[in-house]
């Protein structure tokens, strides 16, 4: 199956739209004097780090918020006292409890209103899945786009839903690896996975607000901002870079206004950090892949890598979105 490039689809400019927020607003000023009670909203990773405070935040202004974790104890302790939240069973690595999780959801008949996948890993060592799968491209992109796909029908029952794609800057250690992406011919680079899954992930967020944009879906691609959490914990001292970090509720910020802001409506595809669109940075260079990194590159918004994205998930998952 290829995505819509017909002119029926509008794809919304890869440009700021200047929308008075910047990278030091938290998720609460995102939110201020909105209502969100009677919205339902999934967030993978919703207990720990950023994740949590997207949870805090949209629980804290009225949604349901869904919490699926692969281990429930520590997220009962993470999220007790915050009102709204139900905690359920999912590991991203296992499809069949990508399935479960979604059937039970699906089966409670709610519309989603959001789904923010956000959850992920950084940079261990080469570890795979049952299936032979790179964990970082199994978790961080398959898993969320087998979950995506499974829950398309609620997404579209909402009729205004928004899916958040939570990337990174570290798309600037490189692409997607159509022909290895697994690693099987060529020599593990733990930065380079990383580098290939986080491109999968705002790639995703292209090619599925092309597909779901006529179902009343929109999706969006978010660089939360540079914060120091446990998705460090796989780093040495010398490999975490000192300086120019955000708190995680300053990190929320971007995802919680892509999930919300009216100031989207109408708009999808596109990559966004510091509360705002982000710039195309056209003359990057892979050479100095510890640059600061100002804007989105072009390998992470190009619709023809992300249909042939949308088709490899396809074949690796064996999971199709519906027709």
């Amino acid at each position: 199956m290829t995505l819509d490039t017909s002119s029926t689809y509008v794809p919304t400019p890869q440009a700021p739209i200047h929308s008075g927020f910047g990278p030091h607003n938290n998720a609460r000023d995102v939110l201020a004097g909105r209502d969100l009670h009677g919205t339902t909203a999934v967030v993978t990773g919703g207990y720990s780090g950023v994740g949590l405070e997207v949870t805090r935040a949209l629980a804290g202004a009225g949604a349901t918020v869904i919490v699926p974790a692969r281990t429930e104890e520590k997220a009962r302790a993470a999220t007790l006292g915050i009102p709204g939240v139900e905690l359920e069973r999912m590991e991203l690595m296992d499809p069949g409890s990508i399935d479960a999780f979604a059937r039970r959801f699906v089966d409670s008949r709610r519309p989603l209103d959001m789904l923010v996948n956000n959850a992920g890993i950084m940079a261990p060592p080469l570890t795979r899945d049952a299936r032979g799968y790179e964990s970082q491209f199994a978790t961080n992109h398959l898993g969320h786009y087998q979950l995506t796909a499974r829950l398309w029908s609620a997404l579209k029952q909402s009729g205004h839903a928004r899916v958040v794609s939570v990337s990174s800057t570290g798309i600037r250690f490189g692409g997607v690896d159509f022909d290895d992406p697994n690693f099987e011919r060529h020599a593990y680079d733990k930065w380079r996975a990383y580098g290939q899954s986080k491109s999968a992930n705002a790639l995703f967020a292209v090619g599925l607000d092309r597909y779901g944009q006529s179902h009343g879906v929109r999706a969006f691609a978010v660089h939360p901002g540079r914060i120091l959490t446990d998705l460090a914990r796989f780093l040495k001292e010398d490999e975490i870079a000192s300086g120019g970090y955000i708190n995680a509720e300053q990190g929320a910020a971007t995802s919680v206004w892509c999930a919300t802001s009216p100031q989207l409506a109408g708009k999808g595809g596109v990559y966004c950090m510091n509360v705002d669109i982000a710039p195309v940075l056209e003359d990057f260079s892979l050479e100095g892949t510890s640059q600061i990194v100002t804007g989105v590159l072009p390998w992470a918004i190009d619709p023809t890598l992300a249909n042939r994205l949308w088709r490899l998930s396809a074949e690796l998952t064996g999971v199709a979105f519906p027709e």
